[in-house]
């Protein structure tokens, strides 16, 4: 006659889980009806991320066993002390909620001023609220705002004025209303009115109507409403079988058996087939499976000051427990949390930003906040496992968010841009005055004593260095990536050839002037463009391949700098890269060799002194290049190898011109052939 308990199991989950309520007490009957009921929701509460932080059983009242009820008053009173635990689910009947109330006014000697039991009460649909005179002494405010399953009910026409004209006399030899009557009034009645000796005596004027709705329901509740179904069904029954039997009596003649000798069971495929209206307009049938539907409804408990209380419906929950429906607003929350929603968990909220860290031998409710780790994010609260931004994206500073990257590049608005341009163009500019004023001299001793031919390819050579920068600043496309680091390399590798051709010339020149020498023959342009032609024929060679085979091309780099997607030229094969670089190196290398050997050879216009500082500074600034290059990100790679750029090329034109310069501009009387001569004596 009631509906499935599996929906209101469904209905219990989804209550809790509507509110985020996860750390959850629960009182159930010491029975089996009880320990079925623990039985099943311990399975949904674990599907359904929820916890039970303690289970207490309610003991059964007994004669013989009033001590032990009074021992478990301490332990009950622990259970509904506990402090994260603001709500409590209560399974059993309405004898329950009477046990529980008496325990809690012993826990407290009646002191209502205790407000350590004013929690979110959640009673299921068995306990139909209500109170005796060994509750008199509480106080209902401690069950303000209790949410209740109830059997979905309605009103029938006249049932408050049927219960509110009741009589104790007319019970006749039912003396179930003369026992309520004097429990409710607290007095001795009796049929006819006779002094009594044991309590005061009824007055006669006592009214049911004036009983609070604790002591008297007046209103259709749920189970009286699953009666009186129950009772008009088996009458309709009866009424049904006994029609069908007069028909059979009257075709056959025969006698049969009396209405009252019928068993029981020869009454069930009646009642299964019965379908009638009662008296509030509702069609009352069984389903399927035999059962009654009709659902719950969900309702508010509202206390007041002389321990009366309304009940308010919040919701509904189908037979099935599928469909919820709950109106937050008009829930009346208990005192203590003065109309703001409660919060029973164990754990308070991990906040966005954060991740749940489970605590070992803890129920999985209760756990510690984690921050995110780098480049992960959590947005919602309560996350088990942060996630990566997007590649585009990357964490906030809190690690609550993604926010877009930006693009990076080393462009030539910006200041580093600026000044690195700005320095390139310089040395160019200053190149091009040297490269004019030997263009100018160059009939100088000091210009023809060193080979103008090498001198014009190392300047002009010198030139193209400083400007090959502007190839790796701005928006790297196709053809910069194409071409920057193979002109780079070929350019600089025929400005060492040229270095090292000179530094050669001198040793050759020196050792030629020896009587009987054989060196002479190698005097001239051809040792020396040999050089130079074939020492840059193998890094040209190395370009092409690189080239060919694994060219640079644009990328994004969305990894390396946080916040920053870097516009880049991947170099296709770091392995050809390095391999320009040290090929440089090795020129640089076997240059300064050279050069520092034959530093003192006794030459007016020896140029060796000056390569070997020229080389040695070249090869300082690439060798600390690569470590510093490898440790950098970003644009801050490409302004680390442009520096290298103009710091080498600057050390050339500086260690091996500025002196030639400084003669030829500022001691002119050092450059003639006559001077020269003087100085060889």
């Amino acid at each position: 006659m009631v509906p499935n308990e599996a929906g209101q199991y469904m209905g219990i989950i989804q209550l809790l889980q509507h509110f985020g309520w996860t750390w959850v007490g629960f009182f159930i009957t010491d029975d089996d009806s009880g320990e079925h009921f623990l039985q099943v929701l311990e399975s949904l509460l674990s599907q359904n991320g929820i916890c039970s932080a303690f289970t207490t059983k309610i003991p059964q009242p007994q004669l013989d066993n009033i001590q032990n009820i009074n021992g478990k008053v301490w332990t009950i009173y622990l259970s509904m002390t506990y402090i994260k635990v603001n709500t409590f689910v209560v399974y059993g009947e309405t004898l329950s909620i009477i046990l529980l109330s008496y325990f809690m006014l012993l826990a407290t000697d009646g002191d209502h001023s205790d407000t350590s039991f004013e929690r979110v009460w959640i009673m299921t649909a068995q306990i139909d609220f209500a109170m005796t005179r060994l509750q008199m002494g509480s106080d209902l405010k401690v069950f303000q705002g209790a949410i209740s399953f109830t059997i979905r009910s309605h009103q029938l026409p006249n049932f408050q004025k049927f219960l509110l004209t009741l009589d104790p006399c007319w019970a006749g030899g039912d003396n179930f209303l003369k026992v309520f009557w004097e429990q409710a009034f607290d007095c001795s009645f009796q049929c006819p009115k006779v002094p009594g000796e044991v309590m005061e005596i009824c007055s006669w004027e006592e009214s049911l109507e004036k009983l609070p709705r604790s002591l008297f329901e007046t209103h259709m509740t749920g189970h009286s409403y699953s009666i009186y179904n129950a009772v008009y069904a088996v009458a309709h029954a009866l009424h049904s079988m006994e029609l069908f039997r007069s028909k059979l009596r009257s075709k056959s003649g025969m006698k049969g058996t009396k209405l009252q000798d019928l068993q029981p069971w020869q009454l069930h495929p009646v009642l299964q087939s019965i379908v009638f209206n009662n008296s509030a307009g509702e069609t009352v049938f069984f389903n399927g499976k035999k059962e009654m539907g009709g659902g719950f409804d969900v309702t508010n408990l509202i206390t007041f000051p002389n321990n009366s209380f309304v009940r308010v419906q919040i919701g509904t929950v189908d037979s099935e427990g599928k469909k919820f429906n709950i109106d937050d607003s008009t829930i009346v929350w208990p005192q203590r949390y003065k109309q703001v929603q409660p919060v029973s968990v164990c754990t308070e909220s991990c906040s966005p930003g954060y991740q749940k860290k489970k605590r070992e031998q803890d129920k999985f409710c209760c756990y510690d906040c984690a921050p995110c780790p780098e480049g992960k994010i959590s947005n919602l609260k309560d996350m088990l496992d942060c996630m990566e931004c997007p590649e585009d994206q990357y964490t906030t500073k809190n690690r609550d968010g993604c926010i877009p990257k930006t693009i990076s590049f080393l462009s030539y608005e910006e200041p580093l841009g600026i000044s690195l341009i700005s320095v390139a163009i310089s040395f160019s500019l200053i190149t091009a005055l040297v490269l004019g004023s030997f263009i100018k001299h160059r009939d100088t001793p000091i210009v023809k004593a060193n080979n103008r031919d090498l001198t014009y390819t190392l300047l002009v050579s010198l030139l193209l260095c400083f400007l090959s920068p502007l190839l790796f600043i701005g928006h790297p496309r196709k053809m910069t990536c194409y071409l920057r680091q193979s002109a780079f390399g070929i350019i600089f590798s025929v400005a060492v050839s040229s270095v090292l051709a000179k530094t050669i010339t001198v040793v050759v020149a020196f050792m030629a002037t020896k009587p009987g020498s054989k060196m002479k023959k190698y005097m001239g342009k051809r040792l020396s463009s040999s050089i130079v032609l074939s020492c840059s024929l193998v890094q040209v060679i190395t370009c092409i391949m690189w080239v060919a085979t694994s060219p640079p091309f644009p990328d994004l780099d969305m990894y390396s700098v946080t916040g920053e997607i870097v516009v880049e030229c991947n170099e296709g094969t770091t392995i050809m890269f390095y391999l320009v670089l040290g090929y440089m190196g090795f020129l640089s290398f076997i240059s300064f060799i050279v050069a520092f050997l034959a530093r003192k050879l006794p030459d007016t216009f020896n140029e060796a002194k000056f390569i070997t500082f020229s080389m040695l500074m070249f090869c300082s600034v690439w060798l600390s290049f690569v470590p510093t290059y490898l440790s950098t990100k970003g644009k801050y790679m490409v302004a680390v190898e442009i520096f290298s750029i103009l710091a080498s090329s600057a050390g050339l034109l500086g260690c091996i011109f500025v002196p030639k310069c400084y003669i030829i501009l500022l001691k002119s009387e050092l450059n003639t052939k006559e001077q020269l001569i003087k100085r060889r004596r």
